[in-house]
């Protein structure tokens, strides 16, 4: 089971090395890592995803809980929660059919072209991780040429904050 994991931590060097290890430590694997300053410039969130068992979520956050730098702790996707990945695919268009067709997908799935040359164009999608799988596979592998992917942030929706 896929879990997104919110972590409040104190912005000092080596706060992120130490949640990573943690992970690493106990042989979890981390899907995807996002990290950035809050609002409050002493405090960052970090959003992990990470697949597993309810015993293994309910190990790690009680491991979390436990480090110095770790503020608060807070699961997304036990609750309702908004998703976003941003991707970045540069994809061959280098005839005037292939051209036509990147705009066309590019447009069903509200992407935008931001970079266009002679033979490819680079394309910027966000939404879903769900949404960019299923995007990735609509183009097909044979036109694909470079992906790069931010990896899941992630929101609670309603009242449920992550904040001291």
């Amino acid at each position: 089971m896929k879990h997104i994991i919110s972590v409040l931590l104190e912005n000092e060097p080596g706060a992120l090395s130490r949640v990573v290890g943690l992970f690493s430590a106990r042989g979890y694997n981390i899907e995807s890592l996002t990290v950035a300053p809050t609002e409050d410039v002493s405090l960052s969130r970090m959003t992990i995803c990470s697949s597993g068992s309810a015993e293994m979520l309910e190990q790690i956050t009680k491991h979390l809980n436990r480090l110095i730098d770790v503020v608060k702790v807070l699961e997304l996707t036990e609750a309702p929660y908004i998703e976003r990945e941003l991707m970045l695919v540069k994809v061959r268009a280098s005839a005037g059919k292939d051209r036509e067709e990147m705009k066309r997908m590019t447009d069903i799935f509200r992407g935008r072209i931001i970079d266009v040359t002679d033979k490819a164009y680079t394309i910027e999608l966000t939404g879903s991780s769900s949404k960019l799988d299923n995007f990735l596979a609509a183009l097909g592998e044979a036109v694909i040429l470079e992906t790069v992917r931010t990896g899941a942030c992630g929101i609670s929706r309603g009242e449920r904050v992550l904040r001291l």
